[in-house]
């Protein structure tokens, strides 16, 4: 990826890596500093490094993705500092918390355009199916930034950002194909299959350049016997089946415009413990289509770059699942469109860097068994960014204006700061504001979504608020060929944050099953929440054929009104990786995870309670038979882990030791 100052933008200094400063006095073992490879763009869209860029971010490539059973982007990103798998379903389902927040909280982008089902599937039982749009086979590299990022993404960024960079076509013929199967040796069934192929070339030479993507997953349900009722799934049938396609059409040498289509298929399966009771035992089926347009004019111009898009997507899924047809007694048909235009242009001018950028937003929602009508909403914004050098220091001031049709204005500034300590190491840290306007499940009184595993309905409150944040963090970060290191302090004020209310169920003798004392709920403001801790990470490379890397998040969450603890947010989470070269042609690596103690609602008693610490070991190895062929062999869950009665209770359920062999053929 070209930088700003080859694109012919003149811009402040920039360094090197990332990250940790637990490890920063082995920097004197380290030589020389390297030019860095790995640019990231999220973080101001416009080029930095890892180590210059005003935000934390961690980034993974395609070769470390490469190196385990990936399906979806919770996968891809467990291992990373700030970051938190929680489950979300009773299934196996799962969402990503960065810094203790939901994955509401978390913007989802695919090249910096979002991508969002979640009003056409909104839950207690969870959403994933924005998680697993993304065939990994089509992904270069996955940018993730920590803390809030509304000064540039606007609402649904409060939390951080993942943005996926997908593989772009290329001049030179490319092609590939992989196969993977992972196997489960606890529990029954629950074997995956996944496979893709890659295809890349010019069609016409240094003119029209084309891609194409096929991926296809089919997993079977997983059943464990800790689960409290047999003949349920710990983990649910998936088949997932994309297609995936980019046209980059070069006009000349400053101006390109790039087509891109996808389309996925995604059915899933389930068969749950209805309401926690002996029965009944209901079965769940979602079928999701999704299909994308995307058209890009990229301009690289004396002194200023520009960018004018259009971003199109359609949702239709297929709900015949408990959690909707217990509302009407009707299959669901949901269709959720979106449509976006943004433009954005950044100019050199003097020694600052400039970029002003505007977008607008249409979401259209369709509901047979929610909504009183047809729903359209529209949102708006306008932001400006400002990037200058003083003297060793590095600024960024951001600001972006906002306009939700139904619940106004708002305004998100943003300043940050790195000071070059040296070529190696720097000090950085900024505060910003953040805002999160409802969703139109949250808001519209006749959206109802079913809960209390299905005995209660929680509907839409018109008189909520948008949350808002203020976020502050410093740090600092050193980076040479042996050592990167960092460690960041972060704390997060939230106020009018939307919580579900909850009630407690209670056995009824006649029924012969628990029953809600209140069937009717809805959502409110929680007055003032609070998140604040500190993340530390670095890698250390021992010899040119052995690396260790390492991070550990410190999480304190309070609700500020009751004191208590925030649910599924663990305070500590740690990471231990090692990457191992042991023969020219064999590459491997082990993975350590801890994640500590958190509260856990439990619907029964209307009460959280304290779940254990749980921890998983994953070991992995490649062989690289040629240079075209690799094969891929590992364990996940080596020691067989699982969680505690506390989770169990409410069929959280860790899957146990899984095998998985794999290869691919790339020319």
């Amino acid at each position: 990826m070209k930088t700003a100052t080859d694109r012919g933008i003149s811009r402040p200094r920039h360094l090197s890596l990332t990250v940790l400063a637990s490890l920063l006095p082995f920097a004197a073992l380290a030589n020389d500093p390297v030019a860095l490879e790995q640019q990231v763009i999220t973080a101001t869209q416009t080029a930095h490094s890892e180590l210059s860029a005003p935000a934390s971010v961690s980034v993974v490539t395609r070769e470390e993705l490469e190196k385990r059973p990936v399906y979806n982007l919770a996968d891809a990103v467990k291992y990373l500092p700030g970051v938190h798998l929680n489950p979300s379903s009773a299934y196996g389902r799962q969402e990503i918390k960065i810094r203790g927040l939901d994955s509401d909280y978390t913007l989802l982008l695919v090249n910096g355009r979002r991508i969002n089902s979640r009003d056409a599937l909104t839950s207690n039982y969870a959403n994933d199916f924005d998680l697993s749009a993304i065939p990994m086979a089509a992904v270069e590299r996955i940018e993730v930034i920590r803390g809030p990022m509304t000064s540039l993404y606007g609402a649904d960024a409060m939390g951080g950002v993942i943005n996926v960079i997908l593989r772009q076509p290329t001049n030179q013929t490319e092609a590939g194909v992989a196969y993977s199967y992972e196997h489960p040796t606890e529990g029954d069934s629950g074997d995956s299959h996944k496979t893709s192929a890659y295809l890349s070339g010019a069609l016409v030479e240094d003119k029209l350049l084309g891609n194409l993507i096929l991926d296809t997953t089919d997993q079977a349900a997983w059943q464990s016997d800790q689960l409290r009722l047999a003949g349920t799934d710990a983990a649910e049938k998936r088949q997932n089946v994309s297609a995936m396609g980019t046209l980059s059409w070069i006009l000349d040498e400053r101006q390109s415009v790039d087509l891109d289509m996808s389309y996925r298929e995604d059915d899933r399966k389930a068969r749950w413990n209805n309401a926690g009771a002996p029965q009944p035992l209901t079965t769940n089926v979602q079928e999701m289509d999704r299909w994308t347009l995307g058209l890009t004019h990229n301009g690289r111009w004396e002194g200023f770059n520009t960018r004018l898009r259009y971003y199109y997507e359609d949702v239709e899924l297929m709900d015949d699942s408990q959690l909707m047809t217990n509302m009407r007694g009707a299959k669901g048909d949901v269709n959720q469109t979106n449509h976006t235009v943004d433009g954005q242009v950044s100019a050199s001018l003097g020694n600052q860097l400039v970029t002003l950028g505007s977008e607008f937003r249409r979401t259209e929602l369709t509901h047979n068994q929610n909504l009183g009508a047809d729903t359209e909403v529209d949102q708006k914004a306008i932001y400006l960014q400002d990037e200058f050098s003083l003297g060793d220091l590095d600024v960024t001031l951001g600001g972006r204006w906002d306009h939700h049709e139904t619940f106004g204005s708002e305004f998100s500034p943003r300043a940050y700061g790195v000071y070059n300590l040296t070529d190696n190491w720097v000090l950085k840290g900024g505060a910003g504001k953040a805002f999160k306007a409802p969703s139109i499940s949250q808001a519209d009184a006749s959206y109802g979504v079913l809960a209390c595993r299905g005995l209660c309905t929680v509907y839409g409150n018109p008189n909520l608020k948008p949350e808002t944040s203020t976020s502050y963090e410093f740090g600092t970060q050193y980076q040479d060929e042996r050592l990167e290191a960092g460690v960041m302090f972060f704390h997060n004020d939230i106020d009018d944050l939307i919580v579900t209310e909850t009630t407690r169920l209670v056995f009824n003798p006649v029924l012969g099953r628990p029953v809600p004392l209140r069937s009717e709920l809805s959502y409110y403001n929680l007055s003032k929440a609070r998140i604040k801790g500190y993340e530390l990470q670095g890698r250390y490379h021992l010899n040119e054929g052995l690396s260790v890397r390492a991070n550990y998040t410190y999480s304190d969450s309070e609700d500020r009104e009751t004191g208590d603890e925030l649910d599924y947010t663990p305070k500590h989470v740690g990471n231990i990786g090692f990457d191992w070269r042991a023969l020219p042609q064999l590459d491997l690596n082990l993975d350590y995870q801890y994640t500590g103690s958190q509260m856990v609602y439990v619907p029964a008693l209307a009460n959280s309670e304290r779940s254990d610490a749980f921890h998983t070991v994953g070991i992995g190895a490649r062989f690289h038979a040629t240079n075209e062929l690799t094969f891929n062999a590992g364990m996940n869950n080596l020691t067989n882990e699982k969680r505690d009665e506390v989770a169990q209770s409410v069929d959280h359920i860790l899957m146990g030791r899984t095998l998985f062999v794999g290869f691919s053929y790339d020319i």
